[in-house]
């Protein structure tokens, strides 16, 4: 149950004389509806208000003695209206028509500076008036400006009733205080306590009744009309208890409000747990803690020695050229140290955790062929062509999380590829955004096309061996990963990631075997991660 279906339950539980016992020496609401009508003919005889020529009057059968047969008398006029009964109330409780219990100040035009209360003066929220006085002068009185409140009152807007524009008038204003037409103003005859009625407008019953199609018509803006809505069913209780009711309302409102917090939070704690629950799985695999460790595994460190083997021969046959800045990382006592053109350098700061004894910590450039990225079009007065005359063109919108996103895919002319030769793509290619708001967003090529192309915000990561391909994009995907681009990201108009950036990415690499496992363990998990949405 959330807290708006609890404040609910415990409204309609008042207004159906649930919530608090009555007491049989409350003086009854029958009595109290006589003084009402004394008190409306002493104002019709004052002129402060006009005789109505629909006065309505509920009582229970003929007799007064059928207990669930109501009718209503309307001049002279007898009906059955036990079909519009929504609920039984109490003996001592009546029912009576909206418009039976309050009435209205009227209706003024503005001769002198007033305070407008129109819809955006309510917190729909909190059903409160708003602090600030919007005070207008009559030469610029909007013409809904019109409508005479004072302390007490309640307005309530006949506009889209389902948005609760409506609230107690609670403060005095500095000068004339004028409501908006868009509201029903309603001050309570004396016997009807403004904040019981107020409650019960807020009531499921009485939203039923404003909201219902016969009574609210408009599609964009459907609005009730006066007429109909007082022509609304309330149950009246006896004063004393109309007074209990909200004392009860308002002494539990303090313990929805701690519920609604409560379920706030779980519920964006649902909402998160999932993907907080993915980057932890994540985060323990890359540090060798999802899976167990195999001694039986032949260990990273003669998959290294592996990889270099077959990179020293792709530099020999010319297919890539040998780096610079080539790495090694060693440990020696568990301390990492990087050799880099015969030059050895401890970098223990830089590793972020331990790793088990059969993994290897390594640069992304040392398992990769190529680490580039491509180019803008414009640059080179490319246009973009249809897909049967161009090429596939990759940009960061078609990068998703693991996997190529083609619902909004581009084509450039095919020269682009002559100009463009080191970033077309190959089969298996890994391709990570580095610019913008979506860096670190990574995918695989696996189309069959060998002659799409990237532009400049996408970097092309082409590993020596795509046995370990899936766990370099596990890791690309990982917390520690983030932060290491997060941390090498330099932010000019957008933040962006430089090749060297991403080739110097440290990488925790188990054996092989581990490899495999991981990957499998980390896809079980992620779909039940799934399902927990």
């Amino acid at each position: 149950m959330t807290a708006q279906q609890l404040k609910n339950s415990i409204l309609q539980m008042a207004v159906q004389g649930k919530l608090v016992p009555q007491d049989p020496n409350d003086e009854p609401a029958s009595v109290l509806l006589e003084r009402i009508k004394a008190e409306k003919e002493a104002l019709i005889k004052s002129g402060k208000i006009k005789k109505s020529k629909k006065s309505s009057e509920i009582f229970r059968g003929a007799s007064r003695t059928l207990p669930y047969a109501f009718c209503e008398q309307i001049g002279k006029e007898i009906r059955d209206i036990s079909d519009e009964i929504p609920f039984e109330i109490p003996e001592s409780w009546e029912w009576v028509r909206l418009g039976s219990i309050v009435y209205s100040r009227g209706q003024m035009k503005p001769t002198s500076d007033f305070c407008y209360v129109d819809i955006g003066s309510i917190d729909n929220k909190n059903q409160k008036l708003g602090n600030t006085e919007n005070i207008i002068t009559p030469d610029k009185a909007p013409s809904r400006a019109r409508k005479t409140i004072d302390i007490g009152d309640i307005i309530y807007s006949t506009v889209r009733p389902y948005l609760h524009n409506m609230c107690i008038i609670d403060k005095q204003f500095s000068l004339q205080p004028i409501a908006s037409t868009g509201f029903a103003t309603m001050t309570c005859y004396s016997g009807i306590f403004n904040k019981y009625l107020f409650y019960y407008l807020l009531a499921p019953d009485f939203d039923n009744y404003a909201n219902d199609t016969e009574n609210s018509k408009g599609v964009a803006y459907p609005a009730i009309n006066d007429d109909r809505l007082y022509k609304a069913l309330i149950p009246v209780a006896p004063l004393a208890e109309q007074k209990r009711i909200v004392a009860k309302i308002e002494e539990l409102l303090p313990y929805i409000e701690k519920y609604e917090q409560a379920e706030t939070k779980l519920t964006a704690l649902n909402k998160s747990f999932p993907e907080m629950l993915k980057k932890s799985i994540l985060q323990e695999a890359v540090q060798g803690k999802l899976v167990p460790q195999n001694p039986d595994d032949e260990p990273a460190s003669i998959l290294l020695e592996r990889i270099r083997t077959e990179k020293q021969e792709l530099i020999k046959q010319g297919k890539i050229k040998k780096s610079k800045h080539e790495s090694i990382i060693v440990t020696r006592d568990k301390i990492p140290y990087e050799i880099i053109n015969g030059k050895e350098r401890c970098i223990a700061d830089e590793v972020p955790f331990e790793i088990p004894e059969s993994w290897e910590w390594c640069r992304l450039t040392e398992l990769s062929s190529v680490i580039t990225k491509g180019s803008s079009p414009k640059w080179q007065g490319i246009t973009y062509v249809d897909e049967k005359n161009g090429i596939l063109f990759i940009t960061s919108e078609n990068i998703g999380k693991e996997k190529l996103l083609m619902n909004k895919a581009k084509y450039v002319e095919k020269k682009f590829n002559d100009m463009h030769s080191t970033s077309i793509l190959k089969f298996g290619d890994i391709l990570t955004n580095i610019v913008g708001a979506s860096i670190g967003r990574t995918a695989i090529y696996n189309l069959n096309s060998e002659n799409s192309n990237i532009n400049q915000a996408v970097c092309i990561i082409r590993l020596i061996n795509l046995d370990f391909r899936m766990y370099i994009i596990k890791f690309l995907n990982s917390p520690i990963a983030f932060q290491m681009m997060t941390n090498n990201s330099v932010d000019s108009a957008r933040a962006n990631l430089s090749l060297s950036s991403v080739s110097n990415f440290l990488i925790p690499l188990p054996p092989l075997a581990e490899q495999k496992r991981i990957v499998e363990k980390i896809e079980e998990l992620m779909t039940f991660c799934e399902k927990l949405k």
